[in-house]
């Protein structure tokens, strides 16, 4: 069983950016997968980036090229880099491990105004 939780949302203008963090409860080698989802008000939960404990990384097509996401396993934290960012971004930002089944975090808002 782990815990997550995200910080650093927040409001930023278009072409801005913002680093989100997720920290694990417990050691994240020991988590093969941990990625970023997000939720726009009134559309499905959507994929944003995964990575492995390798550092194999995979991107939607909306976020690549301005959205880097990278794990710390020494501070058993994951994050997301995101720049050129835009209004369409606007959503609750969802941190999620893979550890058996799904976990995940409570999310944080981010809004890009316009």
């Amino acid at each position: 069983q782990v815990q997550l939780e995200e910080s650093g949302g927040g409001l930023v203008q278009a072409g801005g950016s913002l680093r989100l963090s997720c920290a694990a409860s417990l050691s994240i080698l020991s988590i093969n997968v941990m990625g970023w989802y997000r939720q726009a008000p009134g559309k499905q939960r959507e994929m944003v980036a995964h990575i492995t404990s390798r550092g194999t990384t995979n991107y939607s097509e909306t976020v690549k090229g301005r959205f880097t996401i990278s794990r710390d396993n020494a501070k058993n934290t994951m994050y997301l880099e995101m720049s050129s960012l835009k209004p369409e971004d606007t959503a609750v930002y969802f941190c999620t491990a893979w550890l058996s089944k799904f976990y995940w975090g409570q999310g944080t808002q981010v809004t890009v105004s316009s």
